[in-house]
């Protein structure tokens, strides 16, 4: 793998601070920072399409974000996207992976990646093994494994993905 293309879509993976009453704003991406404290071996680009909770996410943002994949030359592709929508990102992006012979892994966090205990580090670590590793289709790594997109689900209560 020399190249990872990202495409960042907001979610809890970015949020920050926003006011004195502890709400949160999705702010810019932070995988780049990522990347390069972990001093990755391979070359990427980081395309914000949006900042958004994934609670808001609307068909035509996920219509965006099938159009930038469909649209990438290149083979590997990360999106960070927010827990609560991923699988519908995930089935909307199944058919144009699989066709297209790309790998395509959606991450993100349950705690923003700004925090000390943040889950974010570890998925992010997770899905770029996934990307080296697994052959064309759409995946969805989160909670220490890489799932299947259409086979996970986010179960709330436990606070982490599970195959179905």
């Amino acid at each position: 793998m020399k190249f990872v293309q990202i495409f960042s879509t907001g979610g809890t993976i970015d949020k920050i601070y926003f006011d004195a009453n502890s709400e949160y704003e999705v702010g810019g991406s932070e995988i780049e920072i990522v990347f390069r404290e972990a001093r990755v071996g391979f070359d990427f680009a980081v395309t914000s399409l949006m900042r958004k909770d994934s609670i808001d996410f609307t068909d035509a943002d996920r219509a965006a974000v099938r159009a930038a994949v469909e649209a990438c030359e290149h083979r590997h592709i990360l999106v960070t996207h927010g827990t609560d929508t991923m699988t519908e990102t995930a089935a909307v992006l199944a058919d144009v992976a699989c066709d297209g012979g790309k790998v395509v892994v959606l991450t993100g966090a349950m705690t923003p990646v700004r925090f000390r205990q943040s889950d974010a580090e570890f998925n992010i670590g997770c899905a770029v093994g996934a990307l080296g590793s697994k052959p064309p289709g759409v995946y969805i790594a989160m909670s220490g494994q890489v799932f299947d997109g259409d086979k996970v689900r986010k179960n709330r209560d436990a606070g982490r993905f599970e195959a179905i």
